[in-house]
């Protein structure tokens, strides 16, 4: 038997306010709640899988007999971003909240970044990707300083034009950046954020690179790979977990190119794990608060959706979650937002069930394990045998 699951992280679709929301400045976030306001939601193949029938879901009709088994998981890592978001998944429960510079990084930092790569430093401070390259982009073409910023997630990013810093030259800066972003600075990535474009028409390109800090222990992925499996990672999966426990990865240009690789693995044979990230709910909606491009591009996934899961075969399960909130319609913020994450599951021995609210993302990654019949020492607690259905 070829047992082979498909993760799936919808990049920043919570569904609703986590009860410490307050203490992360989120109460009253509901990345779902706000784009199936618009008139670009439609996503009938969800629905049907049990994403409204979901704890907390009452603002959207459930369905009688949902296909999967469904429910809802809350963070149990203090924080809200990416990386410990994949790691929970993952089976890693991070205490301490990686660290944040809400006034931009020290004088030291940034002294030592601009003395190794040659270059002066523009910005500096929180600010939007988009807005940042509006604001600076023609002072670095100008001066060749190179702009760096940072948002509310632990991140250190540099933004240049190709132009002027050639991309795996901007690559070679960024793990400059990573090797000095150690001990109490240690952030959980340093982003290359590369534009082109002229003045007032400056646009990223996909080019972005994710330089991440390596997980503190074994992940789900290190003990399926110890096992003998494949572990796939599709999108910034690869970046996210510094390679580790990965034993083959594709980069993908946006969620449609996402989908695609997912198809081609859907069609190979193989038996482990393919763990795929789409980051445009996050990257080019959520941070953007932009409600109709964030419903537009989940009804343009359910519509996948659909299709794929006629690909999947026997003994195939799929597993849908996402990694934090980021609530286009909340406009105090284009940042994450604290917020418990749906998990639907799908397959021909799944049990279409409510498994609840249950504490901590890490519960996937348990729940994989016990289906690859893998040892492991992650955190979590499987819901394999509530929801699986032994042939």
């Amino acid at each position: 038997m070829q047992k082979r699951v498909f993760l799936i992280v919808l990049d920043s679709l919570g569904i609703g306010e986590m009860p410490d929301a307050a203490i992360f400045s989120d109460k009253g976030a509901n990345t779902l709640k706000s784009i199936s306001n618009s008139n670009n939601f439609s996503v009938s193949t969800l629905k049907d899988l049990g994403l409204f029938n979901i704890d907390g879901i009452d603002y959207l009709e459930s369905v009688e007999n949902p296909k999967g088994a469904y429910g809802r998981l809350s963070e149990l890592s203090f924080g809200k971003d990416t990386t410990i978001g994949h790691w929970e998944i993952s089976g890693i429960v991070s205490e301490k909240p990686l660290p944040t510079y809400k006034n931009g990084f020290p004088k030291e930092i940034i002294d030592k970044f601009s003395a190794l790569t040659g270059r002066g430093i523009l910005c500096n401070k929180p600010y939007s990707g988009t807005e940042v390259i509006k604001k600076y982009g023609q002072q670095h073409i100008d001066t060749g300083d190179l702009i760096v910023y940072t948002s509310a997630d632990s991140v250190f990013q540099v933004a240049a034009h190709e132009d002027i810093v050639p991309v795996e030259m901007l690559y070679e800066y960024c793990k400059i950046a990573r090797k000095i972003l150690i001990g109490e600075h240690n952030v959980g990535r340093v982003i290359a954020r590369p534009f082109v474009g002229s003045n007032g028409d400056f646009t990223r390109t996909s080019n972005r690179h994710d330089f991440s800090i390596e997980p503190p222990k074994k992940t789900m992925l290190d003990y399926i790979k110890m096992a003998g499996l494949n572990t796939i990672a599709v999108g910034k999966i690869y970046d996210i977990f510094a390679g580790f426990g990965i034993t083959e990865h594709v980069y993908t240009k946006d969620n449609n190119d996402g989908m695609s690789k997912a198809d081609l693995y859907a069609d190979r044979d193989f038996s482990g794990l393919c763990f795929i990230n789409l980051v445009d709910f996050d990257m080019v909606y959520g941070h953007r608060n932009n409600v109709d491009g964030y419903a537009q591009a989940l009804s343009e996934f359910d519509a996948w959706l659909e299709h794929f899961i006629l690909k999947m075969r026997k003994d195939d399960i799929l597993i849908i979650t996402a990694d934090h909130g980021c609530d286009p319609g909340f406009t105090e913020s284009t940042d994450h937002s604290r917020e418990y994450v749906p998990l639907i599951v799908f397959g021909s021995n799944v049990m279409p069930k409510n498994i609840g609210t249950r504490a901590g993302f890490c519960n996937i990654g348990k729940t994989i394990c016990d289906y690859l019949d893998v040892n492991n020492n992650i955190e979590g607690k499987s819901f394999l045998e509530d929801i699986y259905e032994k042939q």
